[in-house]
């Protein structure tokens, strides 16, 4: 990305095992320390994997998009997706609360950005959920598609 635009700075505000919550609690005082130009949320995962009621999950992730929206700043919500010992009903509809919540605030969403990392042990911590960094530039991969036209339309 340094090649892309080298005046870029890249906050990670996240907090290792955030939920939704926790990210709602902290986004105000994020949003004013940093003043960002375009906003990614990736949460709800550990909601999910705490088996957090949809409804929960739904109404913190519609806060916090609008919330980043009241601010004027571009954003994207990346989809998340949990593994499916957690029933085929609740794993389905978990996923599919990302891309209402796009449809429904107008925002794109970013498709599984572990796609081709989860499930493959070698590219994952001894936990089998979070990535190591030879995943990264899959990761990147991933997502750099859809970042690229965020910043286009921008």
């Amino acid at each position: 990305m340094k090649q892309t635009n080298p005046g870029w700075k890249v906050v990670n505000a996240s907090v290792s095992g955030e939920t939704t919550s926790g990210g709602l609690s902290r986004l105000k005082v994020t949003l004013e320390q940093h003043t960002p130009d375009l906003v990614l949320v990736e949460l709800g995962a550990n909601d999910g994997l705490r088996g957090t009621s949809l409804k929960i999950l739904k109404n913190n992730l519609g806060k916090i998009i609008e919330t980043v929206q009241s601010k004027d700043t571009p954003m994207a919500l990346f989809e998340m997706r949990i593994p499916p010992n957690y029933g085929p009903i609740y794993t389905k509809r978990f996923t599919q609360t990302f891309h209402d919540l796009g449809k429904n605030y107008n925002i794109p969403v970013v498709p599984f950005f572990l796609d081709g990392v989860a499930g493959h042990p070698e590219l994952n911590q001894p936990d089998g959920i979070h990535p190591v960094e030879k995943a990264q530039p899959k990761l990147l991969d991933n997502v750099w598609p859809d970042i690229q036209k965020i910043l286009k339309n921008t």
